[in-house]
């Protein structure tokens, strides 16, 4: 069966902020992709992950600890949230291979149910090392989501520009013209 579609407002952002964008404000509530193992099953299948892990109750718990994790390194207290980060990483470790094609890397975890946690917790490592400043938080008040701004210049504000870039526009065209 098919994972169902994926609700959020936005995807496609790095696995690590991608986790964390499993909960946003939908008409003023808060909503959560992670409230059930269902919702995590279309959490996998955005990132191929569906193959690979299983969406149960362990990997759920899981995942929400890593997003709660990810979330205090990314908007809290960096020392707390490296603590809480470390604790999802050392689930699993990095074993460097040579195959035929080359250098290569197995990831490997005791208990799979970790899988999910520890890749997302390991790409946010991959994004503070390329570049920490362009992990950004959505400027719009009302908005929660995270974004990774790969625009040429790196001064992207908005999750999409289309929804809270055009609310922050109408808000400062309502407030010129309401002073007017």
């Amino acid at each position: 069966m098919p994972a169902a579609r994926d609700p959020r407002p936005l995807t496609g952002e790095p696995l690590s902020l991608d986790l964390l964008n499993t909960r946003w404000v939908q008409d003023g509530a808060e909503r959560d992709l992670l409230a059930d193992t269902d919702g995590l099953a279309v959490w996998l299948a955005a990132h191929g992950l569906d193959g690979r892990f299983t969406a149960d109750a362990a990997t759920l718990r899981h995942a929400l600890q890593a997003r709660d994790a990810l979330k205090a390194a990314v908007d809290e207290s960096p020392e707390e949230g490296a603590a809480r980060v470390d604790a999802v990483l050392a689930h699993g470790r990095i074993r460097a291979t040579l195959t035929a094609e080359g250098p290569g890397e197995l990831f490997e975890f005791a208990d799979g149910s970790w899988g999910p946690a520890w890749l997302a917790a390991r790409n946010y490592l991959e994004l503070l090392a390329t570049a920490p400043d362009r992990i950004r938080a959505c400027a719009h008040e009302a908005c929660v989501l995270h974004f990774f701004d790969t625009s040429r210049n790196g001064t992207r504000r908005w999750c999409s520009m289309a929804v809270c870039g055009n609310r922050a526009k109408a808000s400062r065209h309502y407030a010129r013209t309401k002073d007017a």
